[in-house]
């Protein structure tokens, strides 16, 4: 049996005692309402509920198909990590060594030290690239490697952390590319996507085009209602809530400026639509997978499926350590604790289960997207988890992923 065949062995709909998550799933259609979506499970290796519903394109009356593929953001970054995590087991990578062991060129400006582990954790001090930066040079790789070889960390690193929205990828793909000669598109093709017969590529071939659903978008929102679904998700007071927000969230904020990407990246150009963006590799940003792929890719990193196992059980416990609970977050005000378990509780590539990530206990590890899409794995509940979707929604208490992640633990008892 192919793994594209054992895929479909469950061709569409749950197995018995799951049907409280196809209707949560489909609940979700309603409130708060979806445009198309995809919702897989693994239990043990083998799936459980495999789901889709909607219209791929609105405009166009496109349903949703069992092939549809959407962009899923940065749920990307759990991807990209699973790729350093195999070359690490493998004895290629050393997570404890300097980065220009295998990247020389990096060494520049003061980054002879830092480690491999701080690009997997966002602590490394290389949030943003100084550009100018095209477009067109962000999709070409080197231009955006050179200049982060010439980037001066803006801490020391190992001793901050704040999201590296986009550079992520380039900074782990490259250490990626100097082991295996492989991009790390390529790397992930070969050595995730084909063993698994997965629909998931970073670097969309032309051919899949057609499969693509189209992006819609929610209704904006007020600064009073961000606030108020931050303070929800998060339990924090109005006031820490608002320093937060407005530190790093405002016009030419670090936040802001690590999404630009040195000016490259302008949302008002929307070049998110575009094939050239699609093509292109950007390993924090822009993979195009289905529900399903998600669900079994992180099922592979703690269960046999289909005869592929991804990760050791060990390699699992050591990329799971949280690290960002050790160091504060830069660009916060003077004063203002933010707590890394209500904000950015990451381990070495992965959102650690929390408040307000939408996973199954304190073992589940892995990576939303935004918009809305995640992935995750639960080593102690043996499953994996896939959700999408092409109604980005930017609130911080978008309830779809909970919603379905409340189903599937009531689903296991």
């Amino acid at each position: 049996m192919t793994a594209n065949q054992a895929r479909d062995d469950l061709e569409h709909g749950v197995e018995e005692g799951w049907g409280k998550l196809a209707d949560a799933f489909h609940a979700n259609f309603e409130t708060p309402g979806e445009v198309g979506a995809a919702c897989s499970v693994y239990v043990g290796g083998r799936p459980v509920a495999n789901l889709w519903a909607g219209l791929a394109d609105r405009e166009a009356n496109r349903p949703w198909r069992k092939d549809t593929i959407v962009q899923v953001a940065s749920t990307t970054k759990g991807a990209t990590a699973i790729c350093a995590h195999l070359l690490a087991q493998r004895g290629q990578l050393d997570l404890d060594a300097p980065v220009a062991r295998y990247w020389p060129e990096f060494a520049a400006n003061g980054k002879e030290q830092l480690k491999v582990r701080w690009l997997l954790s966002h602590q490394a001090g290389l949030p943003i690239v100084d550009g100018p930066l095209t477009f067109e040079q962000a999709c070409a790789w080197h231009p955006v490697i050179r200049a982060l070889e010439a980037q001066k960390p803006l801490w020391q690193p190992g001793t901050r952390h704040v999201y590296h929205a986009v550079t992520y990828g380039f900074l782990v793909g490259e250490v990626v590319r100097r082991i295996t000669g492989k991009s790390l598109g390529t790397f992930f093709a070969e050595e995730v996507a084909a063993p698994l017969g997965l629909s998931a590529w970073i670097g969309l071939p032309e051919e899949h085009e057609e499969r693509v659903a189209r992006l819609h978008f929610t209704d904006a929102f007020s600064v009073a209602e961000l606030l108020a679904g931050m303070i929800k998700v998060t339990g924090l007071d109005a006031d820490t809530v608002t320093a937060w927000v407005e530190s790093m969230w405002s016009p030419g904020s670090i936040q802001i400026r690590a999404g630009e990407l040195g000016g490259a990246l302008d949302n008002a150009t929307g070049y998110f639509t575009t094939r050239a963006w699609r093509a292109a590799e950007f390993p924090a940003a822009n993979m195009l997978a289905d529900a399903c792929s998600l669900a079994r890719m992180y099922a592979a990193t703690v269960s046999d499926v289909d005869g592929v196992r991804l990760l050791d059980p060990s390699t699992v416990e050591r990329m799971t350590v949280v690290q960002t609970d050790k160091t504060p977050m830069y660009g916060l005000p003077p004063g203002l604790d933010i707590p890394a378990d209500r904000s950015f509780y990451m381990s070495l590539g992965f959102g650690r289960a929390c408040p307000p990530g939408p996973m199954l206990g304190p073992g589940s590890f892995g990576h939303p997207g935004s918009g809305g899409s995640i992935g995750f794995a639960d080593p102690d509940a043996d499953v994996g988890f896939g959700y999408v979707t092409n109604l980005w929604n930017f609130r911080p208490d978008d309830p779809r992923a909970s919603n379905l992640v409340k189903a599937v633990r009531s689903c296991l008892g």
